[in-house]
């Protein structure tokens, strides 16, 4: 996989109401897991509606490398025929993720299931990003590691013999290290306990049960999830429709509400309980945001988000709420800079380990195009009622949430905002651009300083 190395900058302009309605790319997590979950089921798995993102390609291109047949036809219709439970073969060369944390993560538990050794690299995002917490409970299952520069890529893992069942407390909140204990606990003899303390979001269960594996989640004593995982199940192939990414849609959605006159719809957009923390918080600061065409796919809530443009006002966001939104913290910041009042995060100490130090890079984007904010170590303070917002360029630290979320404040700015680099929107959304123009916004390569 080519690594975007040269930046490619962009200007966002203030532009005329935003109106339409558009569909995002599909969900990133569900078709991340659509093609793991293939890979391991005997039969053919036929996806529709798969993001078809770098990142997600990326996955694609590793569960070929480790022996699934993974095919697309001309209608966007992805084939996955798999090798069932244990039996993914050695892979001949390594697996590049570029930039994908959950699909280089989610594939580390997959592996670490199979007595097979694999080489995983990123890009230079990805390698500076800590793999320790994927990497502890993996050891304990038996699952050697070879590092060369602490628990991050290039490092090479090896499977057991046989995958020791565990029960495993997740110490900080992540989808990605609950969901990599129990794909490496597919293929143990035994049963595979991760508890929650708090509750991350839930596709790696819901679509472990929609392939047949026997699994349960129960309340424990003091109110945490206890997800427990018969090993070794046999997996039935399905048909998978992937609905749209709320982390997408939410661009789309906050561009409605912040440029005046706007009047946005973004349709099929999943609806997953966990994912929707950014919608509930846009409701609390007064957005006129509705739901139409609920309905339920594939085990999923889905439904159409209906914006118009509003007066925001600035709250309070509870950081129990963190892991029902924590890639949509940049998106909600740029929100929280055209409100009145100040807007109070907390709990985000999960945004200094992502692509970028996601806290410091809104922190210094705010910044930068005059909105006054206050960084914690873990928090976030948005000083809204700026008058003049832009004029400033934004640092994208390789981070595609960085580079659209700071494209979105421009098209609802006094002056223009400019981000240093968007090829790696790419990994996630490579429709954005398009997008978003044929709703009204303005782009422009910014001018040259001869």
């Amino acid at each position: 996989m080519a690594h975007a190395s040269a930046g490619t900058p962009l200007s966002a302009l203030a532009s005329g109401p935003l109106t339409g309605r558009i569909r995002v790319p599909g969900d990133k997590s569900i078709s991340h897991r659509s093609l793991m979950f293939g890979a391991v089921t005997v039969g053919e798995t036929r996806i529709e509606g798969l993001l078809e993102a770098e990142d997600v390609l990326g996955t694609a291109a590793a569960m070929r490398a480790l022996g699934a047949t993974v095919t697309r036809d001309g209608e966007g219709l992805w084939r996955v025929s798999g090798l069932g439970v244990g039996g993914l073969l050695e892979p001949e060369s390594v697996l590049d993720f570029g930039n994908a944390g959950t699909g280089s993560r989610l594939t580390m538990g997959l592996v670490g299931g199979h007595a097979v050794a694999a080489t995983f690299v990123g890009d230079a995002s990805l390698s500076r990003r800590p793999m320790g917490r994927v990497l502890d409970p993996l050891r304990r299952m038996g699952v050697e590691v070879i590092a060369r520069k602490g628990d991050r890529l290039p490092l090479t893992l090896r499977g057991p013999d046989t995958v020791i069942p565990i029960e495993y407390r997740v110490p900080v909140p992540s989808a990605q290290v609950k969901s990599a204990v129990l794909l490496c606990g597919l293929n143990s003899p035994g049963v595979t306990t991760v508890i929650e303390p708090v509750a991350t979001r839930d596709h790696t269960e819901r679509m472990l049960v929609g392939f047949g594996a026997a699994l349960e989640v129960t309340a424990g004593p003091a109110g945490e999830r206890v997800i427990r995982l018969q090993g070794r199940p046999s997996l039935k192939p399905q048909a998978i429709t992937v609905p749209g990414d709320p982390s997408s849609a939410a661009f789309a959605i906050v561009a409605g509400l912040i440029v005046p006159g706007s009047d946005v719809t973004v349709e099929n957009v999943l609806l997953n309980p966990l994912r929707t923390g950014l919608f509930t918080t846009l409701l609390e600061m007064g957005a006129d945001l509705t739901i139409e065409n609920e309905r339920v796919t594939g085990g999923e809530r889905i439904g159409d988000v209906h914006v118009r443009s509003s007066r925001l006002k600035g709250v309070a966001v509870p950081p129990e709420r963190a892991p029902s939104m924590i890639d949509e913290y940049p998106i909600l910041s740029v929100a929280a800079a055209f409100a009145e009042g100040d807007t109070f995060m907390d709990g985000l100490e999960e945004l200094r380990v992502k692509e970028s130090d996601r806290l410091s890079a809104v922190a210094h984007g705010l910044a930068a195009n005059g909105v006054p904010v206050e960084e914690g170590e873990t928090s976030l303070k948005v000083i809204g009622g700026t008058r003049r917002i832009g004029g400033g360029t934004v640092p994208t630290h390789l981070d595609h949430r960085i580079a659209m979320s700071f494209l979105v404040m421009g098209l609802a700015g006094q002056a223009p905002v400019t981000v240093d680099d968007t090829a790696t929107i790419a990994t996630s959304f490579p429709s954005f651009l398009g997008l978003m123009t044929g709703l009204g916004a303005r782009f422009e390569a910014p001018q040259s300083a001869d």
